[in-house]
Parts: structure tokens; C-alpha cells; sequence
């Protein structure tokens, strides 16, 4: 029964916080969630065992053991209320009868959860960022036979590109799937609500989570990216292509820029909230061939001639 190291497969440190976790693991489960690798098994081992690493780790009590007798395998017996583990216990939404030898080994067989905690079903966010119930409400669980009216609050993350054009999204709550739509220029800390559709009647409130795109920094209004310049073109001036958030943009580079430089283009930053959009800020990055052509040696080689002479 190989050891499975929890921390390697979400990605965080043994010293990381509660928060750090769930963030990490929101992030993977929402790339690898079969709904968006539709056909890749390798894409649902992955997703099943970020589930695993989560359902221990989330949990005090169970990362504790982990952390403690994870490299035996065992749990010493008398431990933790016996020598099965933990027995029923609620292992974050997951059905834990699927989990690895390992995990079974160490927490027992038992997927049950605690009676209460799971009478409203799982939730998830649409893309595969799976969220249990409990997360949802706070740590108000319902009771099965019983409806309270709930407001049920969560996070939903989206795309830089997606806050930016808006998109249309599912999440599922109380076995529904309600659909909702991020309106356009949403800023990460933005609150959604879906009156009437939590459990009993509550409503849903919803903070966006703006993820952090290779490609460009949101500040205020403005954007920032950079962009390629061939040497020639830095020397000589010229246009480039930029790309954007909606597509691509032509930008004028003047003779003799440099790199590092930042240049701007009007208008093609973030939608404001008074209407128009920011600034979007280009720094140019020199690039010279890592090939030449004979041609082009010569070229360059009475370049440097001509310098020199200078």
C-alpha cells in the first residue's frame, strides 16, 4: 500500500493554511473536473485523487492523523475512537468508498457521513470547482425531512477573460442546477444573488473570484501586458500586433524605442463602471532572431561596422 503524499498532489506546503487548501484545491478541481475533459480518463483519476487529498486535508481532525501516521499506513488501535479509523465520518462531500487503498487503510472503508450534515446533497460550481454543502452554509447542515430557509453563501471563480466579457454559468445546489450570468466587467469581490433559490427558499449569494491571468494585471481601469518587438522594428519603428482581452490591437512602435518601455493603447483596458473602458499598457520586449539567414549576417554585420565608425 503506497504512501500518498496529500500536499504533493494539491500542490501546497504541510504548513499551509486551511485557506491556502481549499483555494488550491478549487483550482485543480476545477481544471480536472470530468465535465471539462470529457473522454480522458487520466483527466478522472486525477480529479478523484484531488478529492481524496482534499477530504483528508480539509478536515482538522483527520489531517492531524495524517500528518502523523500517514508514512505507516495505520492508525494505532484505540486511536481516534479505534483502531477502524474514522469510521461514518464525513469525508467532504466525497464518497470515500472510492478513495485509494490508502486512504481506506488509514480511515476506514466507510463513506457515511454525519447524520445532518448531509440531508441538502452536494454542491459544486459549474467548471469543476466542487464545493461541499458544508462550505456553502457556513457549517449549517440540513437535516433530512426538514427545510430551513437558508441563505446559502459561496465563492464562484471565473476567468480574467471571463469576468471581462461576462459568461454564463451553472452551479448546482440542493441536487438543481440553477444557471446565473456574470455580467460583463465584473470585478473580482463582486456579490451575485439568486433571490429565492437556495434551500427553503433562502437566497444564493455569490463572491466572484477573479483568477490571475498569465497574459495581463488588472489595476483599477487599466491593464497591462506585454508584447514582442523585433529589433528592426524597435530600431526602426513599425507596427505590431497586440493581442487584447476582446482580440487584437495594432500598436505603433516609434523609432528607437527600447525594452522595458511602456506604451499605451486607449481605450482597451477594463469596462468602467461610469461607462468607456481604462488603458491598456504595452512594455515592449526586444527580440532579436535566434537564427539568421547569410543575408541577414551580412546585414548585421555592417550594422555593427557602421557603429563602430559612429
Amino acid at each position: 500500500m503506497a504512501y500518498k503524499d496529500y500536499y504533493d498532489v494539491l500542490g501546497v506546503s504541510r504548513s499551509s493554511s486551511d485557506a491556502d487548501i481549499k483555494t488550491a484545491y478549487r483550482k485543480l478541481a476545477k481544471q480536472f473536473h470530468p465535465d471539462k475533459n470529457a473522454g480522458d480518463a487520466s483527466a478522472g483519476e486525477k480529479f478523484k485523487e484531488i478529492g481524496e487529498a482534499y477530504a483528508v486535508l480539509s478536515d482538522p481532525e483527520k489531517r492531524k492523523v495524517y500528518d502523523q501516521f500517514g508514512h505507516t499506513g495505520q492508525v494505532p488501535p484505540g486511536y481516534g475512537g479505534g483502531g477502524g479509523g474514522f469510521q461514518g465520518g464525513d469525508f467532504a462531500g466525497f464518497d470515500a468508498s472510492q478513495f485509494s487503498d490508502f486512504f481506506q487503510g488509514l480511515f476506514g472503508s466507510t463513506g457515511g457521513r454525519r447524520p445532518g450534515a448531509g440531508g441538502m446533497g452536494g454542491a459544486g460550481f459549474p467548471g469543476g470547482t466542487q464545493v461541499n454543502l458544508e462550505d456553502l452554509l457556513g457549517g449549517v447542515g440540513g437535516t433530512q425531512g426538514r427545510r430551513f430557509v437558508q441563505n446559502v453563501e459561496g465563492e464562484l471563480q471565473v476567468t480574467l477573460a471571463e469576468a471581462f466579457s461576462g459568461s454564463d454559468e451553472v452551479i448546482n445546489v440542493d441536487g438543481k442546477r440553477l444557471s446565473l450570468r456574470v455580467p460583463p466587467g465584473t470585478r473580482d469581490g463582486a456579490r451575485l444573488r439568486l433571490a429565492g433559490q437556495g434551500p427553503g427558499g433562502g437566497d444564493i449569494l455569490l463572491t466572484i473570484r477573479v483568477l490571475e491571468d498569465g497574459r495581463f494585471d488588472l489595476d483599477g481601469d487599466d491593464l497591462t501586458t506585454s508584447a514582442e518587438v523585433p529589433a528592426p522594428v524597435a530600431a526602426l519603428g513599425g507596427d505590431i500586433t497586440v493581442q487584447t482581452l476582446n482580440g487584437k490591437g495594432k500598436l505603433s512602435v516609434p523609432p528607437g524605442s527600447s525594452g522595458g518601455q511602456r506604451m499605451r493603447l486607449r481605450g482597451q483596458g477594463w469596462p468602467k463602471k461610469e461607462g468607456g473602458r481604462g488603458d491598456l499598457y504595452v512594455r515592449l520586449n526586444i527580440t532579436l532572431p535566434k537564427t539568421l539567414t547569410d543575408e541577414e549576417k551580412e546585414l548585421y554585420r555592417k550594422l555593427r561596422d557602421l557603429r563602430k565608425e559612429g
